[in-house]
């Protein structure tokens, strides 16, 4: 079978963007954190991992058990943080914990002291002012934010390829009134308009991604559509038309593939602003519904809650360094694009 092979110009392209330390290694960080958030629920959490009780295997990370399983009275689902079901467990077999032993909605009735407390043994970044763990919803919060950035990035580059493509390939009126219409499109006062529906519609996920979508893709537009216009001209698509190509081959398969290369140095930009974009609603309020792992949410609990600085410090490092990684790569991905830096 032969050997997959990447051609010179990709090898080029790889070896620029791993000269570019800075932007390599926040890439590698970058991934690292957000897989390990992917698996949220195996590092913070208030279930086990695993049970071994009376010789039966139980894993409560993953279903539900009845309270009576671990010899309790109710056929209720068991609280692993009753200390009764802790002691049952203790004397009939063992539970492997996760390192942090609180989700993102755990609320921690043993304090010592008044919500929000400071960092202890048990919540190493302290709580919030409903006694959750800070750390707990930090890492949710962070996967939350990353995968509803990946999803804007992905719905709103194919929108905005898409209409670029067909803006700039055929040009004349079509291309001239596309730009009147974004022109009036991009002018509409975005916050106003989630604040209204935000008080029409209860805000989720996808609610959210909805409305942002609205006005992300026309970020993309005006790259593509200033590739397609300088392509479309060149002899090899003139060629592919004297040769009888429709106009969708063509530009699947001769004149997108260049335009992309243009595009996919601002995916990571883009990614940063979705992330901006969900953290900005959050903190004003109008994002996800109360009690979500936001980060956002943390940052409007620190400018609250003055008297608890370990609040606003924890979401301003995460938020920075999330931020400050993907501008890194997204430097490092343009560096690597650059012909002028390849050769």
């Amino acid at each position: 079978m032969p050997r997959f092979a990447l051609s010179p110009v990709t090898r080029r392209r790889l070896a620029a963007f791993r000269a570019n330390r800075r932007g390599f290694w926040s890439l590698v960080v970058f991934l690292t954190l957000f897989g390990v958030s992917l698996f949220a629920e195996l590092v913070a959490n208030d279930r086990p991992l695993l049970v071994v009780y009376d010789g039966g295997w139980f894993v409560p990370v993953a279903a539900d058990y009845p309270e009576t399983a671990f010899g309790g009275d109710f056929p209720t689902p068991a609280d692993y943080r009753d200390p009764y079901i802790r002691e049952r467990i203790a004397e009939h077999g063992w539970a492997v914990w996760p390192p942090i032993r609180f989700s993102h909605a755990t609320v921690n009735y043993d304090l010592t002291q008044p919500a929000p407390s400071p960092p202890s043994a048990q919540n190493w970044l302290g709580t919030d002012d409903q006694g959750r763990d800070v750390l707990a919803r930090m890492i949710y919060g962070f996967r939350v934010s990353v995968l509803f950035g990946l999803a804007l990035t992905v719905f709103a580059s194919a929108i905005g390829v898409a209409a670029g493509a067909v803006q700039g390939y055929l040009g004349g009126w079509v291309d001239l009134i596309f730009q009147r219409f974004l022109e009036i499109w991009g002018s509409l006062p975005q916050l106003f308009i989630l604040i209204i529906v935000s008080s029409a519609i209860v805000p989720g996920f996808w609610t959210l991604l909805a409305i942002l979508l609205l006005f992300s893709w026309t970020a993309l537009v005006g790259v593509v559509r200033a590739e397609f216009l300088r392509a479309r001209n060149f002899e090899y698509v003139r060629a592919a038309r004297a040769l009888g190509l429709s106009d969708t081959r063509i530009v699947i398969r001769h004149v997108l593939p260049n335009a992309m290369v243009a595009t996919i140095t601002f995916l990571p930009f883009v990614l940063s602003g979705g992330v901006v974009a969900l953290t900005s609603l959050d903190f004003l309020g109008l994002g996800l519904p109360p009690g979500s792992a936001s980060l956002g949410d943390l940052l409007r609990q620190g400018k609250e809650n003055l008297q608890a600085p370990w609040l606003g410090l924890s979401g301003f490092i995460v938020v920075s360094l999330l931020l400050s990684l993907l501008v890194f790569v997204g430097e490092a991905v343009r560096d690597a694009f650059d012909p002028r830096k390849t050769r």
